[in-house]
Protein backbone atom coordinates (compact mmCIF):
# COMPACT_ATOMS: atom_id res chain seq x y z
CA UNK A 1 0.00 0.00 0.00
CA UNK A 2 2.76 2.32 0.89
CA UNK A 3 6.63 2.44 1.17
CA UNK A 4 9.33 4.76 0.95
CA UNK A 5 11.00 6.10 -1.77
CA UNK A 6 13.09 8.80 -0.16
CA UNK A 7 10.14 9.87 1.31
CA UNK A 8 6.49 8.50 1.35
CA UNK A 9 4.71 6.86 -2.02
CA UNK A 10 1.12 5.53 -1.88
CA UNK A 11 2.20 3.00 -4.00
CA UNK A 12 -1.13 1.34 -6.15
CA UNK A 13 -1.88 5.00 -6.86
CA UNK A 14 2.11 6.36 -7.61
CA UNK A 15 0.96 9.46 -5.42
CA UNK A 16 4.36 10.83 -3.84
CA UNK A 17 3.69 12.11 0.47
CA UNK A 18 5.05 15.99 1.02
CA UNK A 19 8.19 14.92 -1.31
CA UNK A 20 10.56 17.44 -2.21
CA UNK A 21 11.54 16.27 -5.72
CA UNK A 22 8.92 17.01 -8.66
CA UNK A 23 6.25 14.10 -8.83
CA UNK A 24 3.68 13.84 -11.55
CA UNK A 25 1.08 13.74 -8.90
CA UNK A 26 2.53 14.95 -5.30
CA UNK A 27 0.40 15.34 -1.96
CA UNK A 28 1.26 18.54 0.04
CA UNK A 29 0.41 18.37 3.61
CA UNK A 30 1.44 22.35 4.63
CA UNK A 31 3.06 24.79 2.82
CA UNK A 32 6.75 24.80 4.45
CA UNK A 33 9.18 23.86 1.77
CA UNK A 34 10.67 21.31 3.19
CA UNK A 35 7.67 19.50 2.19
CA UNK A 36 7.14 20.05 -0.90
CA UNK A 37 8.49 20.54 -4.59
CA UNK A 38 6.91 21.88 -8.22
CA UNK A 39 4.83 19.26 -9.21
CA UNK A 40 2.83 18.54 -11.90
CA UNK A 41 0.01 18.10 -10.05
CA UNK A 42 -0.42 19.07 -6.34
CA UNK A 43 -3.16 17.66 -4.36
CA UNK A 44 -3.53 19.95 -1.04
CA UNK A 45 -5.96 21.95 1.13
CA UNK A 46 -7.24 25.20 -0.19
CA UNK A 47 -5.28 27.45 1.97
CA UNK A 48 -2.29 25.25 1.04
CA UNK A 49 -2.87 25.42 -2.29
CA UNK A 50 -2.70 29.32 -2.24
CA UNK A 51 0.38 29.58 -0.15
CA UNK A 52 1.89 26.81 -2.16
CA UNK A 53 1.47 28.97 -5.37
CA UNK A 54 2.71 32.15 -3.49
CA UNK A 55 6.51 30.50 -2.96
CA UNK A 56 6.24 28.39 -5.96
CA UNK A 57 4.42 30.50 -8.66
CA UNK A 58 1.35 29.57 -11.03
CA UNK A 59 0.98 25.70 -10.40
CA UNK A 60 -1.61 23.18 -11.17
CA UNK A 61 -3.43 21.99 -7.83
CA UNK A 62 -6.43 19.94 -7.01
CA UNK A 63 -7.80 21.06 -3.89
CA UNK A 64 -9.39 18.47 -1.16
CA UNK A 65 -11.23 20.30 1.64
CA UNK A 66 -11.72 18.47 5.10
CA UNK A 67 -12.83 15.63 5.39
CA UNK A 68 -14.00 15.17 1.91
CA UNK A 69 -13.20 12.10 0.42
CA UNK A 70 -11.29 11.33 -2.90
CA UNK A 71 -11.39 8.04 -4.88
CA UNK A 72 -8.65 7.40 -6.89
CA UNK A 73 -8.28 3.78 -7.64
CA UNK A 74 -8.51 1.27 -5.31
CA UNK A 75 -7.76 4.08 -2.58
CA UNK A 76 -9.90 6.29 -1.04
CA UNK A 77 -8.40 9.90 0.53
CA UNK A 78 -9.12 12.25 3.11
CA UNK A 79 -7.38 15.41 4.44
CA UNK A 80 -7.85 16.36 8.27
CA UNK A 81 -6.52 19.11 9.65
CA UNK A 82 -3.08 18.28 11.56
CA UNK A 83 -2.62 21.57 13.94
CA UNK A 84 0.51 22.76 12.44
CA UNK A 85 0.27 26.20 10.31
CA UNK A 86 -3.38 27.47 8.46
CA UNK A 87 -4.15 24.64 6.35
CA UNK A 88 -1.78 22.01 7.35
CA UNK A 89 -3.43 18.57 6.54
CA UNK A 90 -3.36 14.55 7.70
CA UNK A 91 -3.92 12.24 5.19
CA UNK A 92 -6.10 9.31 5.69
CA UNK A 93 -5.84 5.94 2.67
CA UNK A 94 -8.33 3.68 2.42
CA UNK A 95 -7.98 0.66 0.89
CA UNK A 96 -9.31 -2.81 0.87
CA UNK A 97 -5.51 -3.69 2.62
CA UNK A 98 -6.36 -1.46 5.44
CA UNK A 99 -6.47 2.62 6.38
CA UNK A 100 -3.58 4.14 6.98
CA UNK A 101 -3.02 8.13 8.55
CA UNK A 102 0.36 10.15 7.37
CA UNK A 103 0.58 12.85 10.11
CA UNK A 104 2.70 14.78 8.16
CA UNK A 105 3.88 17.89 10.97
CA UNK A 106 0.83 18.22 13.15
CA UNK A 107 0.22 19.39 17.01
CA UNK A 108 -2.75 18.12 18.88
CA UNK A 109 -2.94 21.41 20.97
CA UNK A 110 -4.52 24.54 20.76
CA UNK A 111 -3.21 26.90 18.00
CA UNK A 112 -3.82 30.57 17.18
CA UNK A 113 -3.88 30.34 13.59
CA UNK A 114 -4.30 26.45 12.82
CA UNK A 115 -7.72 24.26 12.46
CA UNK A 116 -7.54 21.93 15.46
CA UNK A 117 -5.77 19.16 14.78
CA UNK A 118 -8.34 15.58 14.25
CA UNK A 119 -6.58 12.59 13.79
CA UNK A 120 -8.84 9.64 13.03
CA UNK A 121 -8.29 6.16 13.91
CA UNK A 122 -6.24 4.20 11.52
CA UNK A 123 -4.70 0.68 11.01
CA UNK A 124 -1.40 2.38 9.97
CA UNK A 125 0.03 5.31 11.69
CA UNK A 126 2.80 7.21 9.78
CA UNK A 127 3.97 9.94 12.29
CA UNK A 128 6.66 12.89 11.71
CA UNK A 129 8.24 12.77 15.24
CA UNK A 130 10.14 16.13 15.47
CA UNK A 131 10.36 16.48 19.14
CA UNK A 132 10.93 12.36 19.53
CA UNK A 133 13.26 12.66 22.53
CA UNK A 134 11.50 12.62 26.32
CA UNK A 135 13.81 15.91 26.95
CA UNK A 136 11.59 17.85 24.63
CA UNK A 137 8.50 18.27 26.66
CA UNK A 138 6.98 21.68 26.42
CA UNK A 139 5.44 23.77 29.03
CA UNK A 140 1.97 24.52 29.20
CA UNK A 141 0.98 26.90 26.39
CA UNK A 142 -0.36 29.63 28.80
CA UNK A 143 3.23 30.04 30.14
CA UNK A 144 4.93 30.66 26.90
CA UNK A 145 3.07 32.77 25.62
CA UNK A 146 2.79 34.96 29.12
CA UNK A 147 6.50 35.12 29.15
CA UNK A 148 6.18 36.06 25.52
CA UNK A 149 4.17 38.94 26.33
CA UNK A 150 5.97 40.04 29.21
CA UNK A 151 9.05 40.13 27.22
CA UNK A 152 7.99 42.20 25.08
CA UNK A 153 6.45 44.68 27.11
CA UNK A 154 9.10 45.45 29.20
CA UNK A 155 11.51 46.20 26.22
CA UNK A 156 9.09 48.72 24.94
CA UNK A 157 8.95 49.81 28.10
CA UNK A 158 12.03 50.37 28.10
CA UNK A 159 12.12 52.11 25.19
CA UNK A 160 13.53 49.74 22.59
CA UNK A 161 12.39 47.65 19.68
CA UNK A 162 11.36 44.02 20.25
CA UNK A 163 11.58 41.98 17.22
CA UNK A 164 10.19 38.67 17.47
CA UNK A 165 12.06 36.15 14.88
CA UNK A 166 9.98 33.34 13.38
CA UNK A 167 9.20 31.63 10.24
CA UNK A 168 7.76 33.29 7.53
CA UNK A 169 4.97 31.32 7.31
CA UNK A 170 3.22 29.55 10.45
CA UNK A 171 5.08 30.55 13.20
CA UNK A 172 4.62 34.29 12.18
CA UNK A 173 1.58 34.35 11.97
CA UNK A 174 0.65 32.51 15.33
CA UNK A 175 2.83 34.65 17.02
CA UNK A 176 1.46 38.01 15.10
CA UNK A 177 -2.06 36.86 16.18
CA UNK A 178 -1.30 35.59 20.42
CA UNK A 179 0.20 39.94 20.09
CA UNK A 180 -2.39 41.09 18.72
CA UNK A 181 -5.01 39.34 20.83
CA UNK A 182 -2.82 41.03 23.65
CA UNK A 183 -3.51 44.46 22.33
CA UNK A 184 -0.16 45.12 21.10
CA UNK A 185 1.11 46.93 17.97
CA UNK A 186 2.39 44.98 15.51
CA UNK A 187 4.42 45.34 12.55
CA UNK A 188 5.80 42.88 9.87
CA UNK A 189 8.70 42.68 7.84
CA UNK A 190 7.30 42.17 3.85
CA UNK A 191 8.10 38.58 3.61
CA UNK A 192 5.84 38.08 7.02
CA UNK A 193 3.68 40.77 5.79
CA UNK A 194 3.12 38.86 2.19
CA UNK A 195 2.23 35.49 3.63
CA UNK A 196 -0.16 37.19 6.43
CA UNK A 197 -2.41 39.01 3.22
CA UNK A 198 -2.89 35.18 2.30
CA UNK A 199 -4.23 34.02 5.64
CA UNK A 200 -6.24 36.82 5.65
CA UNK A 201 -7.80 36.92 2.46
CA UNK A 202 -8.41 32.52 2.91
CA UNK A 203 -10.18 33.70 6.25
CA UNK A 204 -7.69 33.46 9.13
CA UNK A 205 -7.97 36.63 10.61
CA UNK A 206 -4.42 38.02 12.73
CA UNK A 207 -5.76 41.42 14.03
CA UNK A 208 -4.64 45.15 12.93
CA UNK A 209 -1.48 44.37 10.76
CA UNK A 210 1.03 46.99 9.33
CA UNK A 211 4.05 46.51 6.89
CA UNK A 212 7.15 47.65 8.21
CA UNK A 213 10.33 48.18 5.56
CA UNK A 214 12.60 50.25 8.05
CA UNK A 215 11.75 52.49 11.17
CA UNK A 216 9.31 50.66 13.21
CA UNK A 217 7.27 52.62 15.43
CA UNK A 218 8.38 53.46 19.01
CA UNK A 219 4.76 51.24 20.41
CA UNK A 220 5.24 48.43 17.74
CA UNK A 221 6.63 45.30 17.81
CA UNK A 222 8.21 43.79 15.25
CA UNK A 223 7.47 40.22 13.47
CA UNK A 224 10.59 38.99 10.98
CA UNK A 225 11.96 36.42 9.73
CA UNK A 226 14.72 34.19 11.32
CA UNK A 227 17.77 35.80 11.78
CA UNK A 228 19.87 33.27 10.07
CA UNK A 229 17.86 34.82 6.80
CA UNK A 230 20.04 37.55 5.24
CA UNK A 231 16.10 39.23 3.63
CA UNK A 232 15.58 39.65 7.73
CA UNK A 233 17.51 42.49 8.17
CA UNK A 234 15.69 45.82 8.53
CA UNK A 235 16.79 49.33 9.55
CA UNK A 236 16.34 52.07 11.79
CA UNK A 237 15.20 49.83 14.80
CA UNK A 238 15.72 51.47 18.23
CA UNK A 239 18.23 49.51 20.07
CA UNK A 240 16.43 45.92 19.47
CA UNK A 241 15.75 43.48 21.80
CA UNK A 242 15.64 39.57 19.28
CA UNK A 243 12.99 36.97 20.37
CA UNK A 244 13.25 33.62 19.34
CA UNK A 245 10.23 31.09 19.33
CA UNK A 246 10.57 27.32 19.19
CA UNK A 247 9.92 24.53 20.70
CA UNK A 248 13.95 23.78 20.25
CA UNK A 249 14.46 26.61 23.72
CA UNK A 250 13.63 24.23 26.28
CA UNK A 251 17.23 23.56 25.53
CA UNK A 252 19.19 26.55 27.63
CA UNK A 253 21.96 26.52 24.46
CA UNK A 254 19.08 27.27 21.73
CA UNK A 255 19.52 30.99 22.63
CA UNK A 256 23.14 31.26 21.47
CA UNK A 257 22.38 28.53 18.67
CA UNK A 258 19.95 31.31 16.93
CA UNK A 259 21.73 34.44 18.21
CA UNK A 260 18.79 35.81 19.58
CA UNK A 261 18.80 37.87 23.37
CA UNK A 262 15.57 35.58 24.27
CA UNK A 263 14.06 32.12 23.26
CA UNK A 264 10.52 31.41 24.14
CA UNK A 265 9.50 27.62 23.99
CA UNK A 266 6.32 28.09 21.74
CA UNK A 267 5.98 25.18 19.10
CA UNK A 268 4.02 24.21 16.15
CA UNK A 269 4.90 20.48 16.79
CA UNK A 270 3.75 18.08 18.93
CA UNK A 271 6.39 17.58 21.66
CA UNK A 272 6.95 14.09 23.37
CA UNK A 273 4.09 13.60 25.45
CA UNK A 274 1.18 14.85 22.30
CA UNK A 275 3.54 12.20 20.05
CA UNK A 276 2.41 9.22 22.40
CA UNK A 277 -0.91 10.86 22.64
CA UNK A 278 -1.20 10.59 19.18
CA UNK A 279 -0.84 7.06 19.21
CA UNK A 280 -3.16 6.37 21.39
CA UNK A 281 -5.42 8.56 19.75
CA UNK A 282 -5.06 6.77 16.40
CA UNK A 283 -4.94 3.28 18.08
CA UNK A 284 -2.43 1.78 15.04
CA UNK A 285 -1.68 -1.67 14.54
CA UNK A 286 1.49 -0.64 13.82
CA UNK A 287 3.18 3.05 13.76
CA UNK A 288 6.21 4.01 11.32
CA UNK A 289 8.09 7.19 12.12
CA UNK A 290 9.87 9.92 10.28
CA UNK A 291 11.83 13.28 10.89
CA UNK A 292 12.47 12.38 14.42
CA UNK A 293 15.31 10.89 15.99
CA UNK A 294 15.82 7.23 15.28
CA UNK A 295 15.94 6.53 19.15
CA UNK A 296 12.09 7.30 19.28
CA UNK A 297 11.12 3.82 17.73
CA UNK A 298 13.18 2.09 20.13
CA UNK A 299 11.46 3.86 23.08
CA UNK A 300 8.11 2.87 21.33
CA UNK A 301 8.88 -0.33 21.52
CA UNK A 302 10.18 -0.59 24.70
CA UNK A 303 6.16 0.96 25.82
CA UNK A 304 4.78 -1.79 23.65
CA UNK A 305 4.14 -0.48 20.66
CA UNK A 306 4.88 -2.28 16.64
CA UNK A 307 6.74 0.87 15.84
CA UNK A 308 9.09 0.93 12.96
CA UNK A 309 11.10 3.68 11.09
CA UNK A 310 9.65 4.88 7.87
CA UNK A 311 12.76 4.47 5.96
CA UNK A 312 13.29 1.03 6.44
CA UNK A 313 9.90 0.50 4.06
CA UNK A 314 11.43 0.30 0.94
CA UNK A 315 9.92 -0.94 -2.04
CA UNK A 316 11.55 -4.36 -1.85
CA UNK A 317 10.52 -4.43 1.81
CA UNK A 318 6.72 -3.32 1.64
CA UNK A 319 4.68 -3.21 5.17
CA UNK A 320 3.28 -6.14 6.78
CA UNK A 321 -0.38 -5.46 8.52
CA UNK A 322 -1.03 -7.30 11.68
CA UNK A 323 -4.75 -6.94 12.18
CA UNK A 324 -6.09 -7.16 15.66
Amino acid sequence: MFHYDRGLRITSIDLGVDMRRRQPRGFISHAHTDHMARHELAYCTPATAELYQHRFGPRATHVMRFGEPLTWGDCILTTHPAGHVFGSAMLAVASSEGTVLYTGDFKLGPSATAEPAAPPRADILIMESTYGDPRYRLPPREESIAQLIAIVTRVLAAGRTPVVHAYVLGKAQEVTRILTRAGLRVVQHPLVYAVSLIYERCGCELGPLERCDSNPPADAVVVAPPRRQKAAALTGLRRPVSIGVTGWAIDPSCRWRLGVDYAVPLSDHADFDELVECIERVEPAAVYCTHGPAEFVTLLRKQGYNAHALEDCSAGRPFQLIRR
